[in-house]
Formats: structure tokens, sequence, C-alpha cells
């Protein structure tokens, strides 16, 4: 909870630091990367808010359930809080605190990061140390969604042999579909991609990042046919050109 409260009272802070004063002219000087995307995909992340926007946030959050997820989105140092335990990312190392010895069943090293990478399509694609190849169209309910397939270069990421691929409506560029392969338990690449469907959005600071997603089954040749476990629902959506401390993204003492 303190970590909570901390971070509304820095989202807050900024916002009021940002309001500019009567009669004063302010000049920001923004340094812009260049990118260099295929151009297909370049329009869907303009589609989802731009590429510009995203590299100014700092910090992303969401509620997933009663977890709150809180990532900073350049070290990728990361924080889930809920009732019962929470776990994160210090940079250096993966931590759980429970408050009951048991009450988290998962592993904290694949999952503190999992719903981040979900939640934050199609941007976390835009990461350092990705190729990107035109894949064929995913075809579902009779209508053609274009792709590109993402794989990391070596050493790149704690699952370098995890591939992606993005699919999106070619009318207006919006991201409709993720297909992606887990290697992280196995640590042997994989043709099988899981699908997840991406339905409704939310505006989130001039961001479009999605309210819900929900994964699909696949028959033989890994076409979605139905869902295959209840839509996942995302709330209280947050993006900060705030900084939070470090000290935010380590265990708890007690």
């Amino acid at each position: 909870m303190k970590k909570v409260l901390l971070l509304l009272i820095i989202v807050i802070s900024v916002s009021c630091k940002n309001e500019t004063k009567k009669g004063v002219k302010q000049e920001t000087i923004v340094e812009v990367k260049k990118e260099n995307f295929p151009v297909e995909l370049a329009k869907v992340f303009e589609k989802h808010g731009g590429i510009d926007t995203w590299r100014k946030a700092q910090i992303l959050s969401f509620n997933k359930g009663e977890e709150v997820h809180t990532v900073d989105l350049k070290s990728r140092k990361t924080v889930i809080n809920s009732p019962k335990y929470s776990l994160g990312f210090n940079g250096k190392d993966v931590w759980l605190s429970e408050v009951e010895k048991g009450s988290y069943k998962g592993d904290p090293a694949f999952y503190h990061n999992l719903y981040f990478y979900f939640y934050a399509m199609p941007f976390v694609l835009a990461d350092d140390g990705i190729t990107y190849e035109k894949t064929a169209d995913l075809v579902f309910e009779g209508k053609n969604y274009p792709g590109y397939k993402m794989s990391f270069k070596a050493n790149v990421g704690s699952s370098p042999d995890d591939n992606y691929k993005i699919y999106y409506n070619p009318e207006t560029y919006q991201m409709q579909w993720l297909g992606y392969t887990v290697t992280y338990r196995s640590k042997k690449a994989s043709d099988k991609f899981k699908m997840i469907k991406y339905g409704n959005w939310n505006n989130v600071n001039g961001l479009i990042l999605p309210s819900e997603i929900t994964w699909y089954k696949t028959d033989e040749n890994g076409v979605p046919t139905e869902p295959a476990r209840p839509t996942t629902v995302f709330t209280l959506p947050l993006i900060s050109e705030g900084k939070l401390a470090d000290s935010f993204f380590e265990k708890p003492k007690n």
C-alpha cells in the first residue's frame, strides 16, 4: 500500500510541476531516437499513440484483478503488489515477499514481467535488439490480418529464443492479435505459437493500451478457433513521465 501511495504522490507532483506559469515561455528540447521499423509496423505504432510518446514515458502502472503492476519503462524494474504478496525485479534480482508463506503459487522469475509484455503491446516490440520480418496473414472469421514476426538477437532478454507475431487491422492499423512462443522453462526454441486476441482499448495519456485480452485455442495450423479461457481485464491504467526512486522496486524489509 505504501508503494502505491508513493506512486500516486509522485504522479501528482510531476503533474503540478508541468503546469506552465502565466507569462513564462518554456522551451523543451527532446532528443528523438532515430527508428528503423518496417513501414506498416511504424503505422501500427503511430495508431497506438506513436513511438515518441512511448519513449517519453517513464512509469507504467495497471491493475490485473487485485494485483497492481508498476514498471520503470527505462530500466524495466518491476513491482507487483497484491493483498497477500508482492514480487518484483530491482534491476538485478527477482524477489518475492509474502504475507503468509505459500501465498504465492507461481514462479516470480517467469511472472514478474509477463503481463507487462502483454499489456505494453505493441510498444515492447520496439525495443532494441529485435529483428522484423513479414509473415503470412492471419485469417480469422473470413478476414485477413497482415502481420510481422519479431525475434530477439542473441543474448537479448531473459528468453532470447522467444518469438512474437503481431497482426493488425489492414484498414486502421490497430493491433488485433498477438502470437508468441514460450521458451523460459524449456530453453528450447519453439514453432508453436499461443494466440491472444486484443479487444477493447484505452487512451492513457495519448497511448492506446489494451483494456482486455483473450487467449484463443488454435487448430492444427495454428489458426485461432475459440476462446481458451475467460477474458483478462486490465483496469486503472497510468502513464507518467515522472521517475520513481530505486527503493520503490526493492524487496520490503518486513
